[in-house]
């Protein structure tokens, strides 16, 4: 029997490195196309990679030219590389994360690789702060990005046309998209290219918007993003685990297990062609009680501190995933599981004996 050949770009990462584990188990060989860039990597391949006959490439996706050498032989892309986080450095979102999906199409419709699919990760930030429900009138609206101003007078609710809380509605892949960062921009605008393209030289595509993954491979070496990787890292460092405005804001953590049954669901359903799906854990979680649940998974002494804010963050990003359920997917696996096994994998690794110095002064000011 021909072997099929998988390329999964980012595979050195977290999604990507289960991605290109469970492609092997279903009788794939794989390509993994990655720079292995600091701050996620150290410039080498992760042992996880290594010694499972994966065929690394170190390239960047900015380059048409690694695109040709890694699309070569390849039946299906999972496009996992991206940059992320909420830096100043706008462009690079851009370049990095929508011009390489652009090269990618280019490259397959320029050279006819014979591709037969294509997954792309996108996120739930292009959703912004959604759609929120009026208290008084029952009128759905579309907030702006919440006032600076009233960041700073420690005031974190979306407040409705008549002044009163309003209440979030979970996100749905037919509502309009407002993102607050260049980040969600750039993810929005790697859906519309996907699928024009996709669709304009029949190349059939999937556009993933995950919730916050959570799982071992999170590398505690990006500081900037991530509650848990965050807050686990300050718990086994007993710092202060550092909670974003009042904690009460939602959001919706998925495992790394479910969102690569959902990954490999994109290869054998084609239902999913040219759709755009939420993969989500199916449920809110209050951002404090997940530190909470942290704290005491960790049995750690930290204190939990309150108060700060980033300037684009949502107050409540919550997922709708009855889409993809109607094709058979659903959560399986609980975020305490997700925890565990991030513990457990970050210790075995010896991260919590080497936090270094500038990395435990960034958990100390709660730059996450």
């Amino acid at each position: 029997m021909k072997k099929r050949y998988a390329l999964v770009t980012g595979g050195a990462g977290f999604i990507g490195s289960h991605t290109a584990d469970a492609l092997a188990k279903k009788g794939y060989k794989v390509k993994i196309l990655d720079n292995l860039s600091p701050p996620v990597h150290t410039g080498r391949w992760p042992n996880y990679v290594l010694q499972k006959g994966f065929e690394l490439i170190r390239g960047d996706v900015r380059e048409k030219k690694m695109w040709e050498k890694a699309l070569r032989g390849a039946s299906c892309v999972y496009h996992l590389a991206a940059y992320q986080d909420q830096r100043l450095d706008f462009s690079t979102f851009f370049t990095t994360n929508t011009v390489s999906t652009a090269l990618l199409y280019e490259t397959i419709v320029e050279r006819r690789f014979p591709v037969k699919k294509v997954v792309l990760a996108s996120s739930q930030f292009v959703y912004g702060d959604g759609v929120y429900r009026c208290a008084h009138s029952e009128s759905m609206f579309y907030p702006e990005l919440r006032a600076l101003i009233e960041l700073k007078r420690k005031k974190w609710d979306i407040l409705c046309p008549h002044g009163r809380p309003a209440r979030s509605i979970p996100f749905r892949e037919d509502q309009d998209v407002m993102p607050t960062n260049s980040y969600g921009l750039s993810k929005q605008a790697l859906e519309n290219c996907a699928m024009r393209l996709g669709k304009t030289y029949g190349i059939p595509t999937t556009a993933f918007r995950y919730s916050i993954v959570q799982g071992p491979r999170q590398s505690p070496r990006n500081l900037y993003s991530g509650a848990l990787r965050i807050f686990v890292s300050q718990a086994l460092a007993k710092v202060p685990i550092t909670v974003y405005e009042d904690g009460m804001q939602t959001r919706d953590f998925v495992n790394i297990r479910d969102v690569v049954r959902a990954n490999l669901l994109a290869l054998t359903n084609r239902k999913t062609d040219f759709g755009i799906f939420n993969v989500g854990g199916g449920s809110a979680y209050r951002v404090l009680d997940f530190a909470k649940l942290v704290k005491k998974i960790t049995a750690s002494p930290s204190p939990i501190a309150i108060g700060a804010f980033r300037r684009t963050d949502t107050r409540h990003a919550v997922s709708d995933i009855s889409k993809l359920k109607r094709l058979g997917w659903r959560p399986q696996h609980a975020s305490a599981e997700a925890i565990r096994d991030y513990v457990r994998w970050f210790t075995e690794e010896g991260f919590d004996k080497r936090v270094d110095r500038r990395g435990l002064t960034a958990l100390k000011k709660g730059i996450a």
